[in-house]
């Protein structure tokens, strides 16, 4: 389990072997079973997960009571309510496992530490907030200017896990559309 972590680790950054040892020994392993909340609206994000098996969502309730999907995170990727995490402040998001899921994670704490500790763990943060900040401004923009179909067919082409292996109700929830729309897109493709 604990050489996914590593190597997705030595795929970003270079680091020697003792260096990834001590980044290594602030992970620890946690099971999910599925519907599995890690978080909570109003809870400080103090953690961040990375998926070894299993899928984790990140989402928020509207003011109508449905809920919105941010995010995916399935195996070989990282996910946390960065917004809270950053800040300290109280989280609008949700974190549940969607799927019986094998993490590991690493308190705010511990990450912040290793930031001061290992200069390549700077780099390993500034390449996630990068990926961070274009998929999320991708998603917005597709928000905005997409209509459904556009939005269903841009997934197919750069997300394809998230239709195979997840329910059209998180489907629906991620492009923002209804169950009824996204099967009416189904069934026209």
């Amino acid at each position: 389990m604990e050489e996914l972590l590593a190597s997705y680790i030595k795929s970003k950054i270079s680091v020697t072997d003792e260096e990834l040892s001590i980044i290594l020994s602030h992970f620890k392993p946690m099971k999910l079973k599925k519907n599995e909340l890690l978080l909570a609206n109003g809870q400080s994000s103090q953690r961040t997960f990375f998926v070894v098996k299993g899928c984790l969502r990140i989402f928020f309730i509207n003011e109508e009571g449905q809920d919105s999907t941010r995010y995916f995170a399935f195996e070989n990727q990282f996910a946390t309510a960065l917004v809270s995490f950053i800040t300290s402040e109280p989280s609008d998001e949700f974190i549940q496992a969607v799927e019986d899921s094998e993490i590991y994670y690493i308190t705010h704490g511990s990450f912040y530490h290793l930031l001061d500790q290992i200069p390549q763990w700077e780099k390993f943060y500034r390449i996630y907030l990068e990926g961070a900040y274009v998929n999320n401004t991708r998603r917005l923009m597709s928000f905005l200017v997409q209509d459904a179909l556009e939005k269903y067919r841009q997934l197919l082409d750069e997300n394809p896990i998230i239709v195979r292996r997840l329910s059209n109700k998180m489907v629906a929830s991620y492009l923002n559309i209804s169950q009824e729309t996204l099967s009416r897109l189904k069934s026209k493709l």
